[in-house]
């Protein structure tokens, strides 16, 4: 059997973390452009870090540069850490997640990355809260670029470089709970398997037309199956 490269989403894939890169995010941009509730307008969902940021600037007329972002990164990601710590009982490993991670670590053919729109020391910093952090070796991130679609290059490369192997765009599976992470599998390739975890049903995944689609990551063996052929 062929090597498949198991790319995962973060937020509503693997963890929930009950709205604080959001809340981070909105005091970062208080602290920077004293605007309240900065981010009210910004579609979160399956974007990255950067085009979030990119479309708050817009709407309130501060034209981007890269001086500003690099100063909001720092505010944001400082923030993220100091909310994570608070006590929440509403953040949490969704159901599953450890269980497929532990099968997958020492997978003789099914390896796992990151593919995400968190900026790389964001996603450092979610992951290694939740004790997930060291399950990976190489990812994509929105430091990469901003286009969610230009990533799975990116993965691919860095798995190439990181083991030695070359890995067929068709060997790429992009796990996500958006269409947006359906969407981005398409030009590189890949396939793309939808889960229901997050904002977007069961309903509103197929008609974004993933080549999989499943309510959760709870089921191991559905999960396995999908990469048998």
């Amino acid at each position: 059997m062929n090597t498949k490269l198991l790319l995962f989403d973060i937020d509503m894939t693997l963890i929930d973390t009950a709205g604080v890169g959001r809340q981070a995010m909105i005091m970062a941009f208080e602290d920077l452009f004293a605007r309240r509730n900065g981010m009210a307008t910004a579609q979160f969902a399956g974007r990255t870090d950067a085009i979030i940021l990119k479309d708050a600037l817009a709407h309130h007329g501060i034209e981007w540069s890269h001086e500003i972002q690099e100063r909001f990164k720092v505010a944001y990601l400082a923030y993220l850490q100091a909310e994570l710590n608070k006590p929440n009982q509403h953040k949490r490993v969704l159901p599953g997640v450890v269980e497929i991670l532990n099968l997958l670590q020492d997978h003789p053919t099914l390896k796992i990355g990151l593919l995400t729109g968190n900026w790389k020391e964001g996603a450092r910093i979610k992951l290694r809260h939740f004790d997930l952090y060291h399950y990976f070796e190489i990812g994509a991130f929105a430091d990469d670029s901003g286009i969610r679609s230009e990533l799975p290059a990116f993965a691919a490369q860095r798995f190439a470089q990181t083991t030695g192997m070359t890995i067929a765009p068709h060997d790429v599976y992009i796990i996500g709970d958006t269409p947006n992470d359906v969407a981005c599998a398409r030009p590189f390739g890949a396939r793309s398997v939808a889960v229901a975890t997050g904002l977007f049903s069961m309903q509103q995944l197929q008609a974004a037309n993933p080549d999989f689609l499943l309510p959760d990551l709870s089921n191991q063996q559905d999960f396995l199956k999908i990469f048998e052929s």
